[in-house]
């Protein structure tokens, strides 16, 4: 129960927060809204103020900024559909870019709870002491294909490395036994061929220690930017994965999968601190894929909108409203079909435990 009470908080603030983007934008805007709500379906809150009725609702799965104009002609000056276009590009991408932020911004947070500041520069290569603390020998297998302390790892097989979320993710989610890595060695760059990874003693294929920077408020807001950064390119990758066949559809996951997931993460550690931080972490993902997701070009997603307003830029004239409806409303439906696929995946993997 404590699980789904948590993933009701975690996706209430991420539709919240994607929700006011589009609210704000849309009233800096003058564009009149009449409605905004939080979740989906029957009301359990509802109060009127100025023009908007603002409500929450019993589901927390969606919410929405209805604005005047918005999927119908209005006669009105303050419609959304009587906006100059390069104002309701604005309001679209505005709920996503929100979401991006919201990621920023807990990564700050999640980033001043460390105790230092990961950089990609190698400290120590994993290695067997004696009695009296000298190396006896190393069990890195990076340390034997040429890489040296005090190196930056600046690329692997070509995918830039900013932080070690990057680095994380090239070495889990391939199964490639060499890297061509770049690093950068007395402020030169250096490119090391067919690098090994792996401790040949105590297992695991990351087999060095990164050094840790003092934290300030330069580094903290810089490594936040980069993980923000390298956590949406990190959802591309695995996008273009899903669609290449690297992943099978079977492993998509619905809203089950995520309160399971979710519930899994907060049981991570054993302090409250631990347990925060490893929920900051699946919250800080999940925000930054949704917002990364709804740009996606696919009828009714922010994306697909957005692409209607390019087509009406270029052409200086509106599609037609009802047109466009029918479109996203086929977009809504395939949509739908696919949470409803991605539950039944969940169920399965629940009952084959």
């Amino acid at each position: 129960m404590i699980d789904i009470l948590i993933a009701i908080l975690i996706f209430g603030l991420i539709i919240a927060i994607h929700e006011f983007g589009h609210f704000a934008v849309a009233k800096l805007c003058k564009i009149k809204v009449n409605k905004f709500a939080i979740g989906m379906g029957p009301k359990l809150i509802k109060f009127t103020k100025g023009e908007t009725e603002y409500s929450l609702r019993l589901l927390p799965i969606g919410g929405f900024c209805a604005m005047e104009g918005e999927d119908e002609s209005s006669d009105d000056k303050r419609a959304f559909n009587n906006k100059a276009v390069w104002q309701r590009m604005l309001v679209v991408v505005a709920g996503a870019v929100m979401n991006v932020f919201l990621g920023f911004v807990l990564l700050i947070i999640l980033t001043c709870m460390l105790t230092k500041i990961p950089s990609m520069e190698i400290d120590e290569f994993h290695r067997t002491l004696d009695a009296d603390g000298k190396i006896v020998e190393y069990n890195a297998e990076s340390y034997e294909s040429g890489l040296k302390q005090g190196d930056i790892i600046y690329s692997m097989n070509g995918l830039r490395i900013f932080t070690d979320t990057d680095l994380a993710y090239k070495l889990s989610s391939t199964n490639e036994e060499e890297f061509d890595v770049v690093v950068i060695r007395d402020g030169e760059k250096v490119e090391i061929e067919n690098v090994k990874f792996g401790d040949n003693k105590n297992g695991g294929r990351l087999d060095f220690y990164l050094v840790g920077l003092k934290k300030n408020p330069l580094n903290v807001i810089s490594y936040a930017a980069k993980d923000t950064i390298s956590t949406a390119r990190l959802i591309w990758l695995s996008l273009f994965d899903l669609i290449t066949g690297k992943y099978g559809a079977n492993e998509l996951s619905g809203p089950v999968g995520i309160v399971s997931t979710i519930g899994e993460a907060a049981s991570i550690g054993e302090t409250i601190k631990e347990k925060v931080m490893s929920l900051m972490n699946l919250t800080i993902f999940i925000t930054i894929n949704v917002g990364v997701c709804n740009m996606l070009p696919i009828p009714a997603l922010d994306g697909g909108r957005f692409m209607f307003l390019i087509v009406e830029a270029i052409r200086r004239k509106p599609i037609k409203p009802e047109h466009e409806g029918y479109v996203h409303l086929a977009g809504m439906i395939l949509l739908f079909a696919l949470m409803i696929f991605a539950t039944y995946n969940d169920i399965l993997r629940l009952i084959k435990g």
